[in-house]
């Protein structure tokens, strides 16, 4: 037990029963529990109680021990001047602060079920899939609970759109740019290709846009992959890009995206080399996103995207390939862009001005399939349905932001399972 846990359970009024006595075996009665207080002094304001045939109104502090209360310094806080109880799990040792203004000790440890802290320990020591992954129950999982927590996560997101704005002088193109590139990495260059994005000025992207060539030697060349070129397009590449590093002041910072724990077609050779064409054909890329109203229709976007001829042989500089063929985007690859970068700066442009922004929005997680990946089919595995994207984003989110943590007690599904003993 800690004192976390004994904070949830007074404030969702978790007890076996109710009737309440203090340590000298007077009844008390709790009118109100108090307001939860994440700040510094009690841990619960204006509540009210009944005892000795008086309401008494003010805060309530809790402890696991009564020693706490010496341990935590609390003697002499100004901050605790209008308490009205001490609630405790276990009453180890009398408070002669509080006996002398006449403030009430409860103990609780009796009032609250075993089995409940059971569960608690069993999902702070566990090392499953999820914490509570021995108790969990798919039927605990709450009403609309992908709606929630895949809109939560949207608006998060929706913060760091705002900071990129902030950086980019309000230009939604060039955000749009930086998640792109940010998708388009994968998870092992993510970080890498949205800093080479950050990097460069988006109006030198627009100036070169319908010259694919250009496009590409500037990618490669900030990547650090053309100083020393292999074969004739290499050098065509390397001549490009030193002619726009001039021309337009180019940064000198180098970025050398990763290889390693890739398979070829995701390779960033290739990613790089698709998202210069899908800026290739496609000017005022965000308005044809903005003005899309369904999904086949921001699937139109990316269905002609695909890599340049060389790496229909290559997948690496200077080395062919003894695979041959045009290197499209899959319809799983498209929905991941439309998943990490498209839909949310669609919802974060649009949520201030359209009142049916989050409903269109979750429509359209609604019409893409669910990803598939180790979370993914660790829900699964305990009889949870995943039917679409909008599912699927919620319960990845769920996962990384509450079970990896353990942060149990701030679960909306722990709070079922605790609840419900």
């Amino acid at each position: 037990m800690n004192e976390k846990l004994l904070q949830y359970l007074w404030n969702f009024k978790i007890f076996k029963n109710f009737d309440f006595r203090d340590v000298e075996g007077n009844h008390m009665e709790i009118l109100d529990f108090g307001k939860w207080n994440y700040d510094s002094g009690p841990d619960f304001l204006f509540a009210k109680i009944r005892t000795k045939n008086i309401i008494l109104a003010g805060h309530i502090e809790l402890h696991v021990k009564s020693s706490d209360w010496i341990f935590h310094r609390h003697s002499g806080n100004p901050e605790f001047e209008n308490l009205i109880l001490h609630a405790v799990l276990v009453h180890d040792v009398e408070i002669d602060e509080l006996q002398g203004k006449n403030v009430p000790t409860i103990e609780l440890k009796d009032y609250i079920d075993e089995k409940l802290l059971w569960k608690y320990e069993s999902m702070l020591h566990g090392t499953r899939f999820i914490p509570c992954e021995k108790i969990f129950d798919s039927a605990k999982v709450p009403f609309q609970f992908c709606e929630e927590t895949l809109l939560k996560k949207l608006d998060e997101k929706s913060l760091e759109i705002e900071a990129s704005l902030k950086r980019s002088k309000n230009d939604y193109e060039a955000v749009l740019f930086q998640n792109l590139a940010y998708a388009f990495g994968l998870k092992v260059n993510a970080q890498i290709f949205r800093q080479m994005a950050e990097s460069l000025d988006f109006s030198i992207l627009n100036k070169i846009r319908q010259n694919r060539t250009q496009l590409e030697a500037l990618f490669f060349g900030i990547s650090g992959w053309l100083d020393h070129p292999d074969d004739d397009q290499m050098k065509r590449w390397k001549q490009e890009f030193d002619f726009l590093r001039v021309k337009y002041q180019l940064p000198e910072l180098r970025f050398y995206p990763k290889f390693s724990k890739l398979r070829p077609p995701n390779f960033p050779t290739i990613r790089l080399s698709q998202l210069a064409s899908l800026y290739h054909l496609n000017q005022n890329l965000f308005s044809k996103i903005m003005v899309s109203k369904n999904v086949p229709e921001l699937y139109q976007i990316f269905a002609a995207v695909k890599a340049s001829d060389y790496w229909n042989t290559h997948f690496n500089f200077g080395k062919e390939s003894s695979i041959e063929g045009e290197k499209g985007l899959t319809e799983e690859f498209v929905n991941l862009l439309l998943l990490n970068a498209v839909l949310p700066l669609k919802y974060a442009y649009r949520k201030n001005s359209d009142e049916n922004t989050a409903d269109e929005i979750l429509g359209l997680y609604r019409s893409i399939p669910p990803e598939k990946n180790t979370v993914t089919e660790g829900w699964k595995s305990l009889n949870v349905k995943i039917n679409n994207a909008l599912e699927s984003q919620a319960f990845l989110y769920h996962h990384k932001v509450f079970c990896e943590t353990k942060n149990c007690l701030n679960c909306s599904i722990g709070f079922q399972l605790l609840k419900n003993q």
